[in-house]
């Protein structure tokens, strides 16, 4: 059991520091972490999202500190992560979630690309153009669901690929994953509860969620920092080589 805190908080505290600096990646590390330990993806998903309640209240706490933050993209983010949340958690208490694994690589592949293309053009950042987010939150909130992370990686990767600031995209996707993760832990709950979704070994992981919840809360004030500080270009380049490694790394994983 302590080991198994450790070694989490370990995975948190890096994940944590990877996703407050850059948008993304939390969910995705630590689901695939606990994959690899024969969790199986409801499972994952629950149990990260109820660990991204906690290191995403600092997170975003941290982002608001550093003045990271567009409210009313913050806003609409948001309301529509919620909503795509919940759908998503009631699919993922339905049916195979590794169904829907293909079409987040591919999405995660083309960002990746859009975002190098800019960091090596250097264009500089515009204000968002989008007339409403919230389609966007929608579909973030729903592939994070999903497949236990895809928040950041679907959402910061199209703010950025469309020349949004990456200062304001990541810290204000940060903050809304907050409330996109209460909501899908609620939904998660709300299914077990009323009989949709029955699950067996969920408390077997508390000590690896309790690690995640400490490492990520740790990292939370010191990745709100870093994305303050980062010059634009090379943080847009740390972003686009992440996001597209990430992909090459799960396509190698769904195909190979």
């Amino acid at each position: 059991m302590v080991s198994d805190f450790l070694l989490f908080a370990a995975v948190g505290f890096g994940a944590q520091l990877v996703d407050g600096a850059l948008g993304m990646a939390y969910g995705v590390v630590s689901t695939t972490s606990l994959l690899a330990m024969g969790v199986s993806p409801a499972n994952a998903s629950a149990s990260v999202h109820a660990a991204k309640v906690f290191t995403g209240a600092a997170s975003a706490l941290s982002h608001v500190a550093h003045k990271n933050i567009s409210w009313r993209l913050l806003a609409l983010l948001a309301a529509g992560g919620i909503v795509g949340g919940i759908a998503g958690t009631y699919l993922l208490t339905s049916i195979d979630g590794e169904k829907i694994k293909p079409f987040v690589v591919s999405w995660l592949g083309l960002m990746g690309l859009v975002i190098l293309y800019r960091a090596w053009k250097g264009v500089r950042p515009k204000p968002f153009s989008w007339k409403s987010p919230l389609p966007l939150g929608v579909v973030g909130g729903f592939f994070d669901a999903v497949g236990g992370g895809g928040w950041g990686p679907v959402v910061t990767s199209t703010l950025l690929g469309s020349g949004a600031d990456p200062r304001k995209a990541i810290g204000t996707t940060n903050a809304a994953e907050f409330f996109v993760a209460s909501a899908v832990s609620a939904a998660f709950l709300s299914a077990l509860l009323s009989g949709h979704w029955e699950t067996e070994g969920l408390r077997d992981h508390l000590s690896s969620v309790l690690g995640l919840i400490a490492g990520g809360i740790v990292a939370a004030p010191l990745a709100g920092w870093m994305t303050k500080v980062l010059p634009i270009r090379a943080l847009t380049w740390f972003v686009g080589v992440l996001v597209t490694g990430l992909a090459v790394w799960q396509a190698a994983v769904l195909f190979l």
